[in-house]
């Protein structure tokens, strides 16, 4: 039978050996079928990107979907009561009020997948100003009334100082002075508020690949080809303040509201919305496994303080329990305006995603003008409801074992880096979500080696490696195809991590000794 789906990529992953089919998962590992028909276990590290961390078909999800599917809960009763997703929603806000100490509600809006969730934050973030800008344009516009009626009553003059603050000269004797300011206040007016909406991402951040998320990805090759259907975004290096210092100062401004002051005509500042989102990621994921710092994320929270630019954190890949927490920012003190949950909100079954805002931004006719076929359905919900009921069971035994499974895999990981700091640049990461970088190879002395890193293919055939001489599945992150990923579940084994510290340690070898020959990959 030809290929038919997704032909290319299928093609692409024959290049690297990557080109599985996987039978069977469960717990930390799928099963694939050997010549003889048997199963052959793979330990599996990349966990669906972030979807697994309790791992595949855990039988107490499964028990909940096979009763829900008995049951013959509906998929689709739209335009209904769904209580079930108002549970998930508090349970939700009852967990993030914990872990960042407020007690201010988030509402919630459901989705299928993170790009989706963070689409949906950035819909809303816009409405948001939207409907402030809107007011602000009441305002002003009432202001011009107000100060018109009173300069054409006698009531109030136009004082010197106006138009040389507008730049215009004052008109002749017998002129009309206050519709001259009137028209330049309106002019600068429309031109500002018409300018369209800054959002900011961080470089080398990842937020889906959907026809707006996108634009707000920093890897160019996937914004490049859709870039004339784009948003505005401006990407900020890591660890910048003194860009957000610039940006501020660049892209804020003001509108201009006439008022009347002790009987003259005075041109009163308001700050215009310039700002529809800053968009970050906690770790970010496709970027090569970086964490933001905490310094850094506290400029941040300032930057948008201080431009009244909400926070859009992206917990997609690092939330619910990846870093020992339901949010990994609450370790960096960050506090969002907006959520995005998903990945293993679903338990590794259900497709189930939520954008979180929080009351002060709510806006509630946003329900009327956003909406999802699938979304907030009663089988994601229970499933999303039982996924936090085995996080937060024994006291968050879930977010323990993450931080001490996550502790075991990353001693792991420096000690293959000290044995090869030649071949290994860098480990970094948090709990179940780590890196592992290799120096770059595009210099390699082997040139299979060198064209596999100078191609973007270099982590790809060291994937294939691993998974064909030792059974073992990860892949490299998108954007820095140099670093392997490692997001296992928390059901990871101590005999797990001494058979990956094997493999990485007969890659390093194969590297430092440029022996392409004995990469287990299709020549």
């Amino acid at each position: 039978m030809s290929e038919l789906a997704e032909p290319h990529l299928r093609a692409l992953l024959a290049t690297a050996g990557l080109d599985v089919h996987y039978v069977r998962g469960e717990g930390n590992t799928l099963f694939r079928r050997g010549e003889d028909g048997g199963e052959i276990p793979v330990i599996d590290y990349a966990g669906g990107y972030g979807s697994l961390i309790l791992g595949h078909n855990h039988p107490e999800i499964v028990a909940c979907a096979q009763r829900l599917l008995e049951e013959q809960s509906p998929v689709h009763a739209q335009f209904s009561s769904h209580p079930y997703a108002n549970a998930l929603a508090a349970e939700l806000n009852r967990i993030i009020h914990r872990e960042i100490g407020t007690e201010e509600p988030y509402y919630a809006t459901f989705a299928n997948s993170g790009a989706e969730a963070i689409e949906a934050a950035v819909k809303h973030a816009e409405m948001d100003r939207v409907v402030r800008l809107g007011a602000i344009v009441a305002d002003v516009t009432a202001g011009v009334e107000e100060v018109r009626t009173a300069v054409n009553a006698g009531l109030a003059t136009v004082p010197d100082g106006v138009f040389t603050r507008l730049g215009i000269p004052r008109p002749a004797a017998g002129q009309d002075a206050i519709e001259a300011v009137l028209a330049e206040v309106t002019r600068r007016n429309e031109e500002r508020s018409a300018k369209p909406p800054v959002l900011l991402a961080v470089e080398g951040g990842f937020h889906g690949k959907l026809m707006g998320s996108v634009q707000l990805t920093h890897n160019a090759g996937y914004r490049t080809p859709f870039a004339a259907l784009g948003l505005r975004t401006r990407f900020v290096p890591q660890g910048s303040p003194d860009v957000l210092r610039e940006i501020l100062a660049q892209e804020r401004g003001t509108l201009l509201r006439p008022a009347v002051e002790d009987g003259e005509v005075r041109l009163v500042e308001r700050a215009h919305p310039a700002f529809c989102a800053f968009l970050l990621e906690p770790i970010q994921g496709e970027g090569g496994i970086r964490p933001l710092s905490k310094e850094f994320a506290r400029h941040i929270q300032e930057f948008g303080e201080a431009a009244d630019c909400p926070l859009v954190i992206d917990e997609v890949q690092s939330g619910m329990g990846r870093t020992g927490a339901l949010l990994a920012s609450s370790h960096l003190g960050l506090r969002g305006d907006y959520y995005a949950l998903a990945k293993s909100l679903g338990g590794g079954i259900a497709k189930a995603a939520v954008m979180l805002v929080r009351e002060a931004r709510y806006q509630p006719h946003f329900e009327l003008v956003h909406s999802s076929t699938f979304a907030k359905d009663s089988f994601s919900c229970h499933v999303a409801l039982k996924v936090l009921e085995l996080l937060e069971a024994d006291g968050g035994r879930v977010y323990r074992q993450a931080v001490e499974r996550g502790a075991a895999l990353e001693t792991m990981l420096d000690k293959v880096r000290a044995g090869f700091p030649d071949v290994v640049k860098d480990v970094r990461g948090r709990g179940l979500m780590l890196g592992f970088e290799f120096h770059d190879q595009s210099d390699a002395e082997s040139e299979a080696i060198g064209e596999a890193a100078r191609s973007g293919l270099f982590g790809y055939v060291i994937a294939g490696h691993l998974l064909n001489a030792h059974g073992i599945r990860t892949f490299p992150t998108a954007s820095a195809v140099h670093t392997l990923r490692f997001e296992p579940s928390v059901f990871l084994t101590d005999e797990d991590i001494d058979r990956l510290e094997r493999a990485l340690t007969d890659v390093c070898v194969i590297l430092r000794d440029q022996q392409a020959h004995r990469l287990a990959v299709p020549a």
